[in-house]
């Protein structure tokens, strides 16, 4: 097996910024080379010029080219031209374009190459040219006649020409500074990288980045894989991380990533687990759309410098309704469990009234027991014709009668048979309200002279329950505290969370309801609305009717 050996993050920085580098004098000597052609053809251009027009107006030239025979005073004087201005050929031509005499002794004799058709008839011209087989920057000038009946006649042309440096032997003259630019910015580079990658290594702790990217992907596998909810929040409470289960929790978009608690529109109760300053919070509960949430806050610091926060979230909507539908079996255990106790004292004080003879008293007693009975089940049977919400009634009786307090059913108090369900979300609101009020009961006054009314109105699609403690009542700041947090009236007082009111809560808005708080003069006032379906007895009595 082969083990590639994988490079460090300063090795990979410094073989990045030296490709940058290279690639850098590249176009320097790209633009280096461009330059210097253009300051050749522009330099020696102009010179290459003045000399043709200089020796085109040389009389000694004119001169030989109007007269026929030798034309060796000529050749001294091209010879002379190029010795004295050091360009690399001179060329003279006749009117004919037939070369006479040159520096190039190849050239004698054959047709003078012509930059442009004009030179012919006296025009100047001057550009790049091939001369035997070389590139050379030319000027062509033409000769003109001076004096005499010709005046102005094409004698012949001028033609001077220097060659043009190649490609190389141009970057060859940029070397000198191109290997100081190489040298400086070689020293600059692994300065650079050996601090860039100090910094770099300082701020990701050392990590090369094969362990930062192994880090993510472990991060993306263990956000994606828990069945809780997850969300984190920076200083200036923005969203930078969430897993689907949140995202679906809190119903949030798909792209929250980077925008603010206040851009989603997240207030109330929500945002204030969500950013509450502090070391957490724990076992909060939040209802949001519909569902029941119990949230932990981790705040997040490093050296003493906080850099935001992480939630957890769980959804209790399930174990809620679970709660809701045990409710009506431990309200029957419990007034069992009551009963039991009562039964068993009401027993011992029969049991000592015989013991010491008094029949007639057991008689009495037996007997004021029994109308007690009878008289409770009478106001709650006669006013209550729903068994469920009546049983409910019957064991919270008999839970208050334990704890010393009065439970009461108000005089205006009408229920008729409902539906099942209906019957269901109704004991759920009366038993929390209740199990509130009397814990608020018990604290208040001492526990003496405790009472609690319940009091339930009926109409065709609306059920109104009103329950009233003597109690101390609830702060005016946490009239709507109280059902956002989800706590009870005692919990309230302790600073504790509970789920009793948050779930009330959640029933009546389900039903298209609400539940309010007030302070009265005995203690508070809970007052809560939901919709239910008609009357079973309207219903049944709609349907003998029918019959």
């Amino acid at each position: 097996m082969v083990i590639t050996a994988r490079r460090s993050l300063a090795s990979q920085l410094l073989a990045l910024q030296v490709a940058i580098i290279v690639l850098v004098l590249l176009a320097v000597a790209a633009l280096s080379i461009s330059q210097s052609a253009a300051t050749f053809n522009r330099v020696e251009g102009r010179r290459v010029v003045a000399l043709a027009e200089q020796l085109a107006a040389n009389p000694l030239v004119r001169n030989e080219l109007g007269r026929e025979g030798s034309r060796e005073s000529l050749s001294t004087q091209v010879q002379s031209t190029r010795t004295q201005s050091g360009v690399t050929s001179v060329t003279v031509a006749d009117a004919g374009g037939t070369v006479i005499s040159s520096t190039n002794p190849i050239l004698v004799g054959t047709r003078l190459p012509l930059g442009d058709p004009g030179v012919a008839s006296g025009r100047g011209w001057s550009g790049e040219l091939i001369i035997d087989g070389s590139p050379e920057l030319v000027a062509q000038v033409p000769v003109l006649d001076a004096g005499g009946e010709d005046l102005g006649d094409t004698l012949g042309t001028v033609m001077i020409g220097e060659a043009a440096p190649t490609t190389w032997a141009r970057l060859r003259g940029a070397w000198s500074y191109l290997g100081i630019y190489l040298g400086i910015a070689s020293l600059i580079g692994l300065l650079g990288s050996w601090l860039l990658a100090r910094r770099i290594k300082r701020q990701t702790f050392g990590m090369e980045p094969r362990e930062i990217a192994g880090l993510a992907e472990y991060r993306e596998a263990m956000l994606y894989g828990i069945a809780e909810g997850v969300i984190a929040l920076d200083p200036q409470h923005r969203i930078t991380l969430v897993n689907d289960v949140a995202r679906t929790l809190l119903d949030l978009p798909a792209r929250c990533v980077g925008r603010s608690l206040t851009e989603l529109g997240i207030e109330g109760r929500l945002r204030d687990v969500l950013v509450t300053a502090g070391g957490g919070t724990r076992d909060q509960v939040v209802l949001r759309r519909g569902r029941v949430l119990i949230m932990n806050r981790m705040e997040i610091t490093k050296d003493s410098r906080r850099l935001g926060s992480v939630t957890t979230l769980r959804d209790r909507t399930e174990l809620a309704e679970r709660e809701r539908e045990l409710g009506s079996f431990r309200s029957s255990t419990e007034l069992l469990r009551a009963q039991a106790h009562e039964f068993a004292n009401q027993l011992h004080t029969i049991s000592g009234l015989i013991q010491i003879g008094e029949v007639d008293e057991v008689v009495r007693y037996v007997d004021a027991l029994s109308e007690h009975r009878h008289s409770l089940d009478l106001s709650v049977t006669r006013r209550i014709h729903d068994t469920a919400v009546s049983a409910l009634l019957m064991a919270k009786s008999a839970q208050a009668a334990e704890r010393k307090v009065s439970l009461r059913i108000s005089e205006r108090t009408s229920l008729e048979r409902l539906d099942p369900h209906d019957s269901a979300d109704v004991a759920t609101v009366v038993g929390n309200l209740v199990d509130n009020a009397l814990d608020a009961a018990t604290a208040g006054k001492d526990g003496r002279g405790a009472w609690v009314e319940v009091e339930l109105r009926h109409d065709s699609s609306t059920v109104e329950i009103v329950v009233q403690d003597s109690g101390p009542g609830v702060a005016p700041e946490l009239a709507q505290e109280v059902f956002t947090h989800g706590f009870t009236t005692k919990a309230a007082q302790a600073g504790e969370r509970g789920i009793g009111l948050a779930l009330t809560r959640h029933v009546c808005k389900r039903r298209g309801g609400e539940i309010s708080v007030t302070n009265t003069a005995d203690g508070a006032m809970f007052v809560a609305r939901m919709s239910v379906a008609a009357h079973l007895a309207l219903v049944d009595a709609a349907e003998g009717d029918a019959r």
